[in-house]
């Protein structure tokens, strides 16, 4: 009995121990992050992990249509309800696991009846001692089991549940975070779409009021028939951008509405592109609070303690079972006596202890399975922090040089609004060709689009930055 006490507490020290591996993993994985991102302003290296994770996501977007469709789609997005539905499932399969260590208890009621041979030794024998060629058997009896948790495999079916259990519940968190970043970015392109319309159509009538000052030229010969039909081309090109805007917003709205569960429809706007703040000083932390706060990395992280809990299931699956059987209830010949009571009641126990001998290595091999698939879980959760801290770090450098492009672009957005009117007013005193016009247009216009897409482009890696941060999650 002692010898049996010593070996179910050294194994229990060998689950104790594999459990610490787990944790040695992650620990390992730490130490291996960087202290800060690569694209890192100085402000950004703080001792803190303070960052833009910690706002909540409707204080981040301030924009009330913004706030109005986040919300919509996080009470109604399909995508959304499926993890939630995910989440409802493994709930179920948790608590199923929590009752691993009560004991099974079935009702059985039976009633049998059989007509030996009469040339048979019991037909013979029933006639003889009963007087009666039939034997009726009348039972009803409760069968209880029980499995005694020895080596730590119902432990361990229970814990890989409620890893499962936590990672659906970060995979909610994860689809939630990329909804609300999907749902961000696609109302940016739509005011950007918006804008560029906006800049189509005025340059639209620019190029009106230019061609209408050619042609009166051109009809007093000032002008050849060549400078007339360029300038036609011109604002054919022009009015060719607006159907195209057009066109976008629609499937714009369009993917916005199914984002937030919805059939297409028109989306009214009321903000300006250029009217969404960008924060001067956007801060990411430092990247060991990624394991904290990003969804998808702490559901990996999970993931590895689910295959190491399957990993002990497989291992303790080769060791002896005990198991207690125990049965009760009343039985009877005769249908008059099956409730006499207590003449008719009887009870059974029985202890059972069953060790797997020759499966045909089913059991080695399913452990050896488990020990890798927790090795490629190990693996996956690297990979899911290598993931998270490039993304952070593309964020930053995207939005540390959008804001030089958008400087660069802006300055020349605006000598070339200068330009324009310039050579408009010596195109008039003929001291400038139709040419110039012509081309000092469709210069501000290229240079008024570029400007919308970079403050796009910011915005979208404003929303980048903090749907990888983790996304408001805490």
């Amino acid at each position: 009995m002692t010898q049996k006490i010593k070996y179910r507490f050294i194994l229990l020290a060998l689950l104790a121990l594999s459990a610490c591996k787990v944790a040695q993993d992650s620990t390992a994985q730490l130490q291996t992050v960087p202290q800060q991102y690569r694209n890192a302003v100085d402000d950004d290296v703080q001792e803190d992990t303070t960052s833009i994770a910690s706002i909540p996501w409707n204080d981040f977007f301030t924009d009330p249509v913004l706030l109005n469709l986040i919300d919509s789609a996080i009470a109604n997005n399909n995508d959304l309800q499926l993890a939630v539905n995910r989440i409802n499932t493994a709930q179920w399969q948790l608590r199923q696991a929590k009752a691993g260590n009560y004991p099974e208890a079935n009702l059985q009621i039976a009633a049998n009846s059989s007509r030996p041979s009469d040339n048979s030794l019991n037909g013979l024998s029933l006639n003889q001692f009963l007087g009666s060629r039939h034997i009726e058997d009348f039972t009803t009896a409760v069968n209880i089991s029980w499995e005694a948790d020895i080596w730590g495999k119902i432990r361990g079916q229970k814990a890989a549940a409620l890893a499962a259990y936590l990672q659906t519940e970060e995979a909610r968190k994860a689809v939630q975070t990329q909804l609300i970043a999907q749902v961000a970015q696609g109302y940016y392109n739509l005011l950007m779409l918006h804008d560029q319309l906006k800049t189509a159509k005025q340059n639209l009538a620019l190029n009106d009021s230019t061609l209408t000052i050619i042609r009166e030229q051109y009809d007093v010969g000032d002008v050849t028939l060549l400078g007339l039909e360029q300038a036609e081309a011109q604002r054919l090109a022009a009015a060719a951008l607006i159907p195209t805007f057009e066109q976008n917003i629609n499937i714009q709205e369009n993917a916005l509405h199914i984002l937030v569960g919805k059939f297409p429809d028109t989306l009214p706007v009321v903000g300006k592109l250029a009217e969404i703040p960008i924060p001067a000083h956007l801060t990411a932390g430092v990247p060991s609070a990624l394991l904290a706060r990003r969804p998808d990395v702490k559901q990996a992280e999970l993931a590895v303690v689910e295959a190491s809990a399957y990993t002990h299931v497989a291992r303790a699956s080769m060791y002896p079972s005990l198991s207690i059987t125990a049965q009760g209830g009343v039985n009877a010949f005769s249908a008059s006596n099956w409730f006499s009571i207590p003449a008719s009641l009887f009870g059974a126990v029985a202890g059972n202890v069953a060790q797997p001998i020759f499966l045909r290595k089913r059991l080695k091999t399913n452990y050896e399975v488990a020990k890798i698939d927790q090795e490629n879980a190990v693996i996956q959760f690297k990979q899911s922090m290598l993931t998270a801290v490039g993304e952070v770090s593309d964020a930053l450098v995207k939005l540390e040089k959008l804001k030089q492009r958008q400087q660069v672009s802006h300055s020349r957005t605006a000598k070339l609004q200068q330009a324009i009117q310039h050579a408009d007013l010596l195109f008039q005193t003929g001291m400038a060709s139709y040419l110039e016009v012509i081309t000092a247009q469709a210069s501000v216009l290229q240079s008024e689009l570029e400007l919308a897409e970079i403050k796009k482009a910011q915005l979208d890696a404003m929303v980048d930055l903090y749907r990888s941060l983790g996304g408001g999650w805490m």
